[in-house]
């Protein structure tokens, strides 16, 4: 740790909240019905604080067990192959119209070409949620909507990495629709095309940003990820970029950052703020730990509670993730620091090359080789092994035996208050191959300690519950994304781990029980897909509770074709479970300083003397995922609602309470007015 670190501490003043209202249940009204509420006690000398509020529900929830969770309903939502045949790998979600209901872009990873939009074989499909005329069915609309326009007047720009936020701070989300470029002239056939920032009317309208920026050398490139933040807090988007190999040498290329105007134009501060890695050129700087990454996905979170975004990055390759955290902490005078040594986010702490079947099997041949006596005999055939690899191990004596060497393949971090304790902790998702070994990482949950300058505590599957379990001896594991959200309102944090591209991978779903560990929801009671890659999370009607989208990877499938699906087709499941329970869901505006969209803000939900926190992002993970930019919480019995406090994005990081907010009802807060708005209700 740096001697001359800045130790900073943020002191937050306890508030007392009101005392609830005391709820009185209708008796005849069945479990997982609504109900409306009056105050037994209202005094009518007092204000009453819930004026013009809708009636109080309070819901009377069953603990789950062995419930069934999650319906297929991609045919009833028409999405099959029997209506749209929607297809994607690469899945984000949000409210691009205004309705309250959230659309869902799919996209599949195909390089230089443009989208046809021939019906039931897009590459790309923007679809409409129609659940606001009361079913809930998606519509195409991807081409009506000019999310795929060109700058030559044609149409269907590849679109692969999609995140949202209100960039021109217009009251509607924009989207930046990035594309992953390759550096083969013969795929890069148009030579034009880019990502783009593309400006929303309101209605999901989109029309091209003032400027192509993101068409210069350094940006138009192999980008993976992006994530929407404001990380000097002036109330304009910002976004963090992160990008993997480019050129003939397949080098990893430099992440970066870049600074809104708020119009949608933007200019690279990668530099200028101090998020600098240098070439793969000396060995020295490798080994350090200060070149690019191979960047698979990136998050912008706020991990150390000052109100300022901090930028994650996580590498494949074993390389070791980034950690820049932000406030000029260090003695660089950069805004940002890159402390994942120090913080222990660069890899987990299982440096036993040993384990590694390769190293086993080489230092079997190779007896008098460095540090080899240490090295146990193979659990493998080696000759197989090697005959696996082309007639080599996967091992490389001088270099493998390294720090750097030993992280993981991490395709997602997601930020999340996993253990109640009001810091943002983490899950990253890891490929893990059986001839490496617990060393490569495997996906798992890291714990904050919640200070000024983070120390992070990476825990393992065999303790949490969060862990993979065959039947038929180790298994190649492809977790590269994934989701944190309460599926069943009880107001603790479960898990999804989306797991494909290898034989046997599948979606996992998680559930967190009372004791703060995981169980796996059986796939029959939970979520029944194979080959899952990208999620999507969010109410898509409304109901309550949260609903998921599954994109689906045909890679590899040849080892494996019966687990997998002719096309790339997505899965759409409905919870069938959690609307019994309580709930609230914010829909956040801010004004006076913060960005419209309000990403980055921080809220505190209390109820029942139980207090959440959760933040809201602008996209995080592998080829750029988002969910629903409401937040929702899962309030288990409890129907009443102490006090929600929000600390706004804005350069004060002004904190607003409210303690008239109605559960079980979607609630919009605006920054400044005191009083809730629920738009759902007519």
């Amino acid at each position: 740790m740096r001697a001359s670190l800045v130790v900073l501490v943020l002191c937050v003043a306890a508030c007392s909240a009101k005392a609830p209202p005391e709820i009185r249940y209708v008796s005849d009204v069945p479990v997982g019905q609504d109900a409306a509420i009056t105050d037994a006690k209202q005094d009518a000398s007092t204000a009453d604080p819930f004026a013009g509020a809708p009636p109080a529900i309070c819901r009377k929830p069953a603990a789950w067990t062995d419930q069934k969770v999650y319906e297929d309903v991609t045919e009833a939502v028409g999405v099959s192959p029997k209506g749209l045949a929607t297809t994607g790998v690469r899945l984000s979600t949000a409210d691009l119209n205004g309705d309250n209901y959230p659309e869902l872009f799919a996209r599949r990873m195909i390089l230089g070409t443009r989208e046809a939009f021939v019906p039931g074989q897009q590459n790309i499909t923007l679809l409409k949620n129609m659940a606001a005329s009361g079913t809930w069915t998606f519509t195409d609309m991807t081409k009506e909507s000019g999310i795929l326009q060109t700058r030559d007047g044609k149409d269907g720009r590849p679109a692969h990495i999609v995140v949202y936020g209100d960039v021109d701070n217009d009251g509607d989300l924009d989207a930046f629709a990035g594309a992953q470029i390759s550096e083969d002239p013969a795929v890069d056939v148009t030579k034009t095309d880019s990502s783009e920032l593309m400006l929303n009317d309101g209605k999901g309208h989109f029309s091209f940003a003032p400027t192509q920026v993101f068409a210069q050398a350094d940006l138009r490139r192999s980008l993976s990820s992006a994530s929407f933040t404001d990380y000097d807090r002036d109330g304009k988007l910002d976004l963090w970029l992160g990008y993997s190999t480019w050129g003939k040498n397949g080098f990893p290329i430099p992440s970066q950052l870049m600074q809104g105007a708020g119009t949608g134009d933007f200019t690279t501060a990668t530099t200028a703020e101090g998020v600098m890695t240098k070439d793969w050129k000396y060995q020295a700087d490798v080994e350090a730990g200060t070149v690019h990454r191979h960047t698979w996905g990136v998050a912008a979170c706020d991990m150390n509670g000052d109100g300022d975004p901090d930028l994650l990055g996580v590498s494949y390759g074993r390389y070791f993730n980034s950690f820049w955290l932000n406030g000029k902490l260090g003695d660089s005078g950069n805004r940002f620091d890159d402390l994942k040594d120090f913080s222990h986010l660069d890899r987990d702490d299982n440096d036993d090359w040993t384990t590694n079947w390769n190293a086993q099997c080489y230092c079997h041949d190779n007896p008098t080789a460095a540090e080899c006596g240490k090295c146990p005999k193979p659990v493998v055939d080696c000759v197989q092994l090697k005959a696996a690899f082309g007639g080599t191990y996967r091992w490389s004596h001088d270099t493998d035996r390294k720090p750097w060497r030993l992280g993981g393949n991490t395709g997602t971090a997601i930020c999340a208050d996993l253990d109640g304790d009001g810091d943002l902790d983490l899950v990253e998702t890891t490929i893990v191959h059986p001839d490496v070994g617990p060393s490569s990482d495997p996906t798992r949950i890291i714990l904050n300690d919640g200070n000024p300058v983070p120390v992070f505590t990476h825990l393992k599957g065999k303790d949490t519950g969060l862990r993979h379990t065959f039947s038929g001896g180790e298994q190649d594991v492809g977790d590269m994304t994934g989701a944190v959200f309460d599926f069943d309102n009880d107001g603790r944090l479960d898990i999804l781990i989306a797991s494909s591209d290898y034989p046997g991978t599948h979606a996992m779903l998680f559930h967190q029980n009372a004791q703060g560990t995981f169980d796996e929801v059986p796939i029959n009671l939970g979520i029944d897909h194979m080959h899952a890659h990208g999620v999507a999370v969010a109410d898509f009607d409304r109901d309550g509770d949260l609903d998921v989208a599954l994109g689906h990877s045909l890679m590899r499938c040849n080892l494996s074709p019966e687990e997998c699906q002719p096309t790339e087709q997505i899965h759409v499941f409905r919870n069938v479970f959690g609307q019994g329970g309580n709930y609230l869901q914010l829909q956040l505006v801010g004004t006076g300083g913060s960005n419209r969209s309000a990403i980055g803000a921080r809220v505190w939900v209390t109820a029942g003397g139980v207090t959440q926190m959760q933040e809201l992002g602008g996209g995080y993970g592998h080829y750029g995922m988002q969910q629903d930019t409401v937040l929702h919480f899962g309030l288990g019995a409890n129907c009443a609602i102490d006090e929600v406090k929000v600390r706004w994005p804005d350069g004060s990081l002004t904190v607003q309470k409210w303690n008239n907010v109605r559960a079980n009802y979607l609630v919009r807060l605006t920054q400044g007015e005191a009083t809730p708005g629920y738009p759902m209700v007519k």
